[in-house]
């Protein structure tokens, strides 16, 4: 019986009765890496009554967020390629100033009122979810990066980190360094120009 290579695999070619059939489902995703919570999940009563997918636009706020816009986007799939629909995908993130929306961060900087810090969105029947947001930016002792947290209703499935590709900070973040090349792979974020807006594409498979 001939062994099946890793690149066979990954072309996802399946041979039944003599006919050649396609299959997302040949080969199951690279899983998503799980990683800490962190110190600074914000609790209902810390976030704004707005927490929408759009963070860099706090309802009611004159201004929007400081900071470099970009969209994030992509699917929430299993490891076999389904796509994930109705589930919650959250994210938060420091402003522009490095401050966290949470009462624990006790430096003293002052937070950005016009960035929301913490938002939502809810997958379509394809997977989809989409934010608007800005660029992760420094922390003290972390490589920027954005926490992302996935729920089906209640039961929180996956929280992970994205970190942005290439960062000369990742190499020097003790979390970032502890994944495999793949696994760091599966959550850097790599942007390309659309539209006048820098644009992301990371899939979450769980």
């Amino acid at each position: 019986m001939k062994l099946l290579t890793r690149r066979g695999l990954l072309k996802g070619f399946i041979t039944i009765a003599g006919l050649s059939v396609y299959s997302r489902n040949a080969m199951s995703e690279v899983l998503t890496p799980r990683t800490t919570e962190g110190p600074f999940y914000p609790s209902p009563s810390m976030r704004f009554s707005d927490v929408d997918n759009d963070l860099i636009k706090v309802s009611g706020a004159v201004k929007e967020a400081g900071g470099e816009i970009i969209q994030l986007k992509g699917k929430v799939i299993s490891k076999q390629g389904k796509p994930l629909a109705g589930h919650r995908i959250e994210i938060w993130q420091c402003d522009v100033n490095g401050k966290y929306l949470h009462s624990g961060d006790g430096r003293s900087v002052v937070y950005d009122n016009g960035f929301q810090g913490f938002g939502h969105d809810i997958t379509d029947k394809n997977g989809n979810y989409r934010f608007k947001t800005i660029k992760p930016t420094i922390y003290p002792g972390r490589a920027p990066h954005i926490h992302v947290k996935v729920l089906n209703a209640e039961r929180e499935l996956l929280t992970t980190q994205f970190y942005i590709a290439g960062d000369t900070n990742n190499s020097a973040d003790g979390l970032y360094r502890r994944m495999s090349p793949e696994q760091a792979q599966a959550v850097s974020m790599v942007f390309t120009q659309n539209n006048n807006l820098l644009e992301t594409n990371i899939d979450v498979v769980i």
